[in-house]
């Protein structure tokens, strides 16, 4: 069977080398598409491009940037379902989840084009102090230069586009490196803003193992900054070895979700099941530790199973499938080991946990021991762990008893326990009545503690991408 090429992207024109890398379909290994691993010639040669382009996305007006984005976004949209098709292919996600993804990738590059006509810097009040009287100052926000965008699987194409789209719109250039595994929609969408009138080497795409191109793009004196998404172990690597680069991390987490006493457990559990198993339980703010008060515990964890064992298992392109496969195989295998070594440490399993192939059944676990793993640690996998609480202080505590910080939330009526939750757990986002995988690309996203420094979202990222510069005159003496 003959597979389609996707060449890397690199000032605007194809590239291809002699190391042709297979894509395949997680689910069932099928063979999708063909794309080439870089060397440091053609590593050199992406960074080169967007030296070259950084001055000229620098020299166009907020408009003119803003206007390639608008056009990007109605390009996405116009070309949602062949995007759809390869986000599910290459990921293993459900069709109906990479539907979603394109419409939110699409609104993340809409964002990204209003906040490039937002860019502004501020008046600054020099004569509040003695020596500042007779002049005046204002700041102006400029580009970087070159951003190095390192993306995760999960969500190939949104966690892309919030990452190239307000680099675009600050005036940057960017060299932008998928995760191996899920290149081809990253290629697809360099191609799309070439049709959308960005300048050739603006955006560069160059694919490969990530522990070649990732340290070449860290260490390369050409780069400005590094802006990363995926693990806290490469995260952690790359904040080492960038030296003085700018840098934002978002990485890992194992969310936390408290179930109060008042909550309404319909409610509760209907938003509790998807943000536990949506792609697999492969997103950083997937649900993974749920604690629930012990007088409702019984009977959420009946209605969290029953759940969960509805959730129809099948191919990613199937429209009614709800769960398919992690990224691997091997993956699959550590969250079944995973799910072993809680069982061994005291955890009772109430359903799921069989692994065929790369696809694992939606786990549940109770009275998880918090050293194990699948508390510890991020799962990244189809598995919830449920433990009962007494007072809410107790849950709080066990929240933040994680090296993680990204989101956290709450499902209850009492609005004082709410803020109470919300004031005393150390995360970068808290949501009340919902759970922690909720997320709109608009609004600020990042962590605390290992899950990493910065944040996304538009006009929040632009922030990182742009540095300000002081401009100060002193106004002639009047007579």
């Amino acid at each position: 069977m003959t597979v389609p090429e996707y060449p890397m992207w690199i000032g605007g024109s194809e590239v291809r080398t002699a190391c042709p890398i297979e894509v395949r379909v997680p689910y069932d290994q099928s063979p999708f598409a063909t794309v080439f691993s870089a060397s440091a010639r053609e590593l050199e040669a992406a960074v080169q491009a967007a030296r070259a382009a950084a001055p000229v996305m620098r020299a166009l007006t907020r408009d003119a940037r803003a206007a390639i984005l608008r056009r990007a976004y109605q390009l996405l949209l116009e070309r949602r379902e062949e995007f759809a098709r390869v986000i599910s292919s290459e990921s293993g996600k459900p069709l109906r989840e990479g539907r979603l993804e394109v419409d939110r990738a699409a609104s993340t590059l809409l964002f990204s084009s209003e906040e490039a006509h937002r860019l502004a810097g501020e008046v600054v009040p020099m004569d509040a102090s003695p020596a500042g009287a007779g002049r005046m100052a204002l700041t102006v926000r400029e580009p970087l230069g070159v951003i190095a965008a390192i993306t995760p699987f999960n969500f190939p194409l949104n966690l892309s586009t919030h990452k190239i789209g307000p680099a675009l719109a600050a005036g940057n250039a960017v060299v932008h490196k998928p995760a191996s595994s899920t290149p081809v929609s990253a290629i697809l969408l360099a191609r799309l803003f070439a049709d959308a009138g960005l300048p050739p080497g603006a955006l560069n795409v160059v694919t490969g193992p990530g522990a070649i191109t990732g340290d070449f793009l860290t260490e390369h004196p050409g780069v400005n900054m590094v802006t990363f998404t995926g693990s806290a172990e490469v995260g952690l690597r790359i904040r080492q070895r960038s030296g003085l680069k700018r840098v934002t991390l978002e990485l890992g987490n194992n969310s936390a979700l408290i179930v109060d006493e008042s909550a309404d457990l319909a409610e509760a559990v209907a938003r509790a099941v998807p943000g536990a198993y949506a792609h697999s339980g492969q997103v950083c703010i997937s649900v993974q530790r749920i604690f629930v008060h012990a007088g409702i515990f019984d009977e959420f964890a009946e209605r969290f199973a029953q759940a969960a064992q509805a959730l129809p298992i099948g191919h990613p392109l199937e429209e009614t499938t709800a769960v398919s496969s992690l990224i691997t195989q091997q993956e699959a295998e550590r969250i079944e080991g995973w799910i072993r070594q809680a069982q061994t440490e005291g955890a009772h399993r109430i359903t799921g946990g069989e692994r065929q192939g790369a696809t694992v059944r939606p786990t549940v676990l109770t009275h998880v021991p918090p050293t194990a793993a699948v508390f510890a640690q991020e799962a990244f996998g189809p598995v919830a762990g449920l433990n009962p609480f007494a007072t809410l202080d107790q849950a709080i505590a066990a929240v933040n008893d994680s090296a993680y910080g990204l989101q956290a939330g709450i499902f209850t009526r009492d609005i004082e326990r709410a803020f109470h939750a919300a004031m005393q757990i150390h995360v970068g986002g808290f949501l009340i009545n919902d759970v922690p995988q909720f997320r709109v690309d608009q609004m600020p996203y990042g962590g605390v503690k290992l899950s990493g420094t910065g944040r996304e979202g538009p006009r929040y990222a632009i922030e990182e991408m742009t540095e300000p510069k002081l401009i100060s005159w002193r106004l002639p003496k009047t007579k």
